[in-house]
């Protein structure tokens, strides 16, 4: 009995023994066969990878297979007659600028009578400076006046006993112009008491700060209290008949295109509404440095036109014949605009263009196009020069 029973316990230690054997064996293959089905997909990831970043990398045959290039839709522009325009930037400022400074003497201000944004006539009072020392002199040289009329009647009295008195021989003649002379010197005196009087009524007159002529006030520089002389400088400016312009800053090329007498019209910066105006002077000379002219526009007044301020403006100068493109056909990059044309065996060619007025029926082409090329109309950003491509004409 012991010992079959020892005979069962051996034969079931060593079957445990081989299923274990059996289970590592087992469980060793599933292992491998994970650790190649890993391997597999990652080669695979790999693969695509590798074909992605080379995706583009093909031969030169099989980029020009038609199948492959890219449609893209080309127009024809021709020539199209447009109004020329001139687009330019400008500041605003007074057509003519009137500084206003102390005419006289000076002295201590009593009384600013305008504030700027208001309009003047011509000869009103804009300030007022004390004049209580002129008054003075004034009333003194009033008086010498009086002194000097007393000093000419009695010279005229004593000529006229003394020529009573020469036909009876109690005066000579040599008295007579003794006499005479003293008449005439007082009556000179009487004169230069009232030209001397004259020009202190002038002095009082110009200590008045007035306007020269009738305008808008654009700026003050004076306060009550404040102490002012010939060199004081500045202390109003007027715009001359409120009259407002815009100083273009143009180029050699647009200046030769323009003259005085044509219309513009200018927009100032913030504002949506536009100012009619007409070019009134062309500069004569040009800026070596920057190869710039000024042509000035002229404006009537509006409160929108702010002397100082920064405007854009067009002007008109006739028509021209020149392609015009839609917007989407006109690429730029730090080179400047440009197009892509149609070139030899339909490979995709860059062009810089010059672009000018925008009309409605796209953007004017000034230069760089003659209207006869194949121009893409969209989708250039994504083309490369040299590049193949299947242009089909759009409708």
């Amino acid at each position: 009995m012991n010992y079959d029973t020892r005979i069962a316990a051996s034969d079931l230690e060593e079957g445990d023994s081989a299923a274990v054997l059996l289970g590592d064996a087992e469980e060793a293959r599933q292992s491998r066969r994970k650790l190649w089905l890993i391997g597999l997909v990652v080669a695979a990831l790999i693969i695509a990878i590798w074909f992605w970043l080379n995706r583009g990398s093909g031969t030169a045959d099989d980029a020009d297979k038609p199948n492959q290039a890219p449609v893209v839709s080309v127009v024809v522009p021709g020539r199209t007659t447009v109004d020329g325009t001139i687009n330019a930037n400008g500041t605003l400022a007074a057509r003519r600028e009137l500084p206003v400074g102390v005419p006289g003497e000076g002295g201590q201000v009593v009384s600013v009578l305008v504030e700027p944004g208001q309009w003047v006539r011509a000869g009103q009072v804009l300030a007022v400076i004390d004049r209580s020392v002129q008054v003075q002199q004034r009333a003194s040289q009033a008086a010498q006046i009086e002194v000097a009329r007393a000093n000419a009647n009695l010279a005229q009295a004593n000529l006229d006993r003394a020529q009573q008195l020469v036909e009876r021989g109690f005066v000579s003649k040599a008295d007579i112009d003794r006499l005479t002379a003293q008449r005439d010197s007082a009556v000179a005196q009487v004169r230069v008491a009232g030209a001397q009087l004259g020009v202190i009524n002038a002095q009082l007159g110009r200590l008045n700060v007035v306007a020269p002529a009738a305008g808008l006030v654009l700026e003050r520089r004076i306060e009550p209290g404040q102490v002012v002389s010939g060199g004081s400088g500045v202390l109003f400016r007027l715009a001359k008949g409120g009259e407002m312009e815009l100083r273009a800053l143009l180029g050699e090329t647009d200046l030769a295109a323009i003259s005085t007498g044509i219309s513009a019209s200018v927009t100032p910066v913030g504002s949506d509404r536009s100012f009619a105006g007409q070019v009134w002077q062309v500069a004569p000379v040009i800026d070596p440095q920057s190869r710039q002219g000024i042509a000035r526009v002229a404006l009537a007044y509006a409160p929108e036109l702010r002397p100082g301020g920064f405007a854009a403006v067009t002007i008109k100068a006739g028509t021209m014949v020149a392609p015009v493109l839609p917007e989407s056909a006109i690429l730029s990059d730090t080179r400047g605009s440009f197009v892509y044309l149609v070139g030899k065996d339909n490979k995709a060619e860059r062009r810089d263009v010059k672009t000018g007025a925008i009309v409605p029926a796209g953007v004017v082409v000034t230069e760089g196009l003659s209207g006869t090329e194949r121009v893409v109309l969209r989708a250039g950003g994504f083309l490369q020069p040299g590049e193949t491509i299947k242009p089909v004409v759009a409708k």
